[in-house]
């Protein structure tokens, strides 16, 4: 053994691999990610952070994430999509997020390594919470607070994915919205995801070029300004409209 093969061997460290799971919801006027609050009771502390957990002995990435998705939400069938890892040595540069870390899973740790998920959901649908967070909440992505670790850069780095996932698969914009919605709506949404505006006009035109976004014979209710007609998702249409394109 040389010398060299001695000094690599003192260079390694506990490195352990997580998951975050970013999770978004489309309130009518904004993204909003859904966050947890991390039990600590020191005040300097940020508390809000993405869910995630270490990947269990056992487990796969792909399984560790939905299993936070699951305790976290009560859904067992999300969209969930791969999308980066985060490998910096920087990730575990603030001591207080690591003693947290430590404490909180009784584990040294020298080095996180974490695979980020992202998934879309309903905002208005109950979520049956079953985590070991007290506090789970909607956060508007434009309102976000600083995180520990990176968590702020995983947020941005999942807005950029979303918008990747759209030009491939054009319907999880729906996961996002009701049932019926207005064009209003859907606009918003888009404006929200790629972060400028659209014009009315020209979107309008954008949505009859979507044979797949159909007109309901059913108008908003209730509202101050002048009523909208609703649209809805055909999923038989969109399947149709994707396997002509293949």
């Amino acid at each position: 053994m040389n010398a060299n093969t001695v000094d690599m061997k003192t260079q390694f460290i506990r490195t352990y691999v997580s998951v975050d799971c970013v999770v978004f919801g489309f309130d009518g006027q904004s993204l909003n990610v859904l966050l947890v609050k991390r039990n600590t009771e020191k005040t300097e502390v940020s508390e809000l952070k993405l869910p995630g957990s270490l990947i269990y002995q056992d487990e796969d990435a792909d399984t560790a994430a939905y299993r936070v998705l699951t305790e976290l939400t009560g859904i067992n069938k999300m969209a969930l999509r791969q999308f980066k890892s985060f490998t910096s040595p920087l990730r575990t540069s603030n001591p207080e997020d690591v003693s947290w870390l430590e404490s909180e899973y009784s584990n040294k740790i020298d080095r996180l390594i974490t695979i980020s998920y992202l998934s879309l959901c309903k905002i208005d649908r109950k979520l049956n919470v079953v985590s070991k967070y007290k506090t789970v909440q909607w956060c508007p992505v434009d309102e976000l607070p600083k995180m520990p670790f990176d968590h702020n850069q995983i947020v941005e780095e999942s807005l950029k994915e979303i918008c990747r996932w759209l030009e491939s698969e054009p319907s999880v914009v729906f996961e996002l919205l009701p049932s019926k919605f207005t064009a209003a709506q859907l606009r918003r949404l888009y404006e929200a995801v790629y972060r400028k505006n659209y014009d009315v006009r020209n979107f309008h035109k954008k949505i009859a070029g979507m044979d797949y976004i159909v007109l309901t014979d059913e108008w908003q209710s209730g509202v101050s300004h002048r009523a909208a007609r609703f649209y809805k998702f055909d999923k038989v249409l969109y399947k149709k409209r994707m396997a002509a394109i293949e």
